[in-house]
């Protein structure tokens, strides 16, 4: 139950990080639209005059202005281009080790295994 939990914390952040919140509010909007058009007109009237955006809904326009602000308030390019790591205030530096040993490496050849395949090979089962 815990990981079924994380998982969906982990699709709802990764949705907002990458806007999907927009669309899930958008597409929320756009079918209240087509759903008022429908009330007064055909559907392919309904339907051009949803996504035509020459009409747009009291939601789109909310949506388009909040979408504006978001974009406003991100760092501008020259602000992220001065962002630097700060110099390192002690040395670093790397000894060897004072012993060392070459660990040899297993031969993984077939012939080299310890077991021999029995003999003759087994036969499949009838069918």
């Amino acid at each position: 139950m815990i990981h079924r939990l994380g998982n969906l914390l982990l699709i709802l952040a990764l949705l907002a990080a990458t806007g999907g919140h927009w669309a899930l509010l958008q597409s929320l909007a756009w079918t209240s639209m087509l759903t008022d058009h429908l009330q007064t007109q055909s559907f392919t009237e309904a339907m051009s005059q949803t996504f035509d955006s020459r009409h747009p809904c009291k939601y789109c326009l909310a949506i388009a202005a909040a979408k504006r602000a978001e974009k406003k308030s991100e760092l501008p390019p020259q602000v992220r281009q001065k962002i630097e790591f700060p110099p390192l205030t002690e040395g670093v530096a790397m000894f060897a080790p004072a012993t060392f040993q070459l660990l040899t490496v297993a031969d993984t050849f077939a012939g080299t295994a310890p077991f021999q395949p029995p003999t003759p090979p087994p036969r499949s089962l009838p069918v």
